[in-house]
């Protein structure tokens, strides 16, 4: 039986480790959850129940985790939307350039009766 407990033990360690993995990779812990069952083989249930012992025992980590969590996602929203705006700009900009462009041909004399 001790055998078993120990071996118990070094798989709760390594689920551990895993989660402080995922946690580099900024990961959530349905996230966490997901990545080690689908590399690791770990059941889902096992890595929540490690996840929430070590929430327990690292309150304040977890809380700041959290909030950095949802800040990232944030500016990375934020981001989303200024890179969409500007490539937004620069397509009407083009596109405002190109019928510019095609304005000035049609009203130049001598390239009207090319069209």
């Amino acid at each position: 039986m001790a055998g078993d407990s120990s071996s118990s033990a070094s798989y709760v360690r390594m689920v551990h480790h895993l989660i402080e993995k995922c946690i580099c990779f900024n990961l959530n812990k349905e996230e966490c959850m997901e990545a080690l069952e689908k590399h690791a083989r770990v059941n889902p249930v096992v890595t929540s129940t490690v996840w929430k012992e070590l929430e327990k025992e690292n309150k304040e980590f977890f809380e700041t985790y959290k909030k950095d969590r949802e800040e990232r996602k944030i500016e990375a929203e934020t981001m989303q939307r200024i890179q969409k705006m500007l490539s937004d700009a620069a397509a009407s900009k083009s596109s405002d350039e190109d019928e510019g462009y095609l304005a000035s041909l049609l009203s130049r004399p001598d390239h009207a009766h090319h069209l």
